[in-house]
């Protein structure tokens, strides 16, 4: 049995775990919490990851799923799932740091992946990575993503996306075929 998966629950978030929510995300990406686990970007990006307003986006519309993980009543995770047409796209994705490394972020993402084959019949999984997260972006193929080559511009200038810290940043699109 996978001890990872062991005590989970898969919910959609509500309009009162936004507070946590942002908590969450904020420390396993920016500042010096997020540096107990490693995918923090806190080299790379200053500033916030999201805000409430966000979160709250994520949770309102009609085409998204904001899943919370939680373990004895706690939440240690959450992603967000969008109906994109032919496809998903993954995104929000945040485990505590001090969980992290231990298999549980493998569990989310196929538990993801299961929901939104199921909810919305979808055939593959999208999402954006900046391209400079490599061990991030290793851990992905290992799961199954494709690197696609195709970038699009870092918001420089919009704090609401962080403010970077080297002028190289854009983000990649990977992509996993659904089976």
């Amino acid at each position: 049995m996978d001890t990872a998966a062991t005590g989970l629950t898969f919910r959609d978030a509500t309009d009162a775990d936004v507070d946590a929510l942002v908590v969450l995300i904020e420390s396993a990406y920016r500042g010096d919490d997020s540096r107990a686990g490693w995918t923090t970007e806190a080299d790379i990006l200053e500033g916030q990851r999201t805000d409430p307003e966000g979160v709250l986006a994520v949770i309102k519309s009609p085409d998204s799923r904001l899943l919370v993980v939680e373990r004895e009543d706690q939440v240690v995770a959450c992603c967000q799932l969008e109906h994109r047409g032919a496809h998903a796209y993954f995104g929000m994705f945040a485990v505590s740091p001090q969980l992290q490394g231990g298999g549980l972020g493998k569990v989310i993402i196929a538990e993801a992946e299961r929901t939104a084959r199921e909810t919305w019949g979808v055939r593959e999984m999208h999402m954006t990575v900046i391209s400079v997260r490599n061990d991030l972006i290793a851990w992905y193929e290992r799961r199954g993503y494709r690197r696609t080559g195709r970038m699009t511009p870092f918001p420089y200038g919009d704090e609401r996306f962080g403010i970077p810290q080297r002028d190289d940043l854009q983000f990649e699109l990977l992509v996993k075929e659904l089976a």
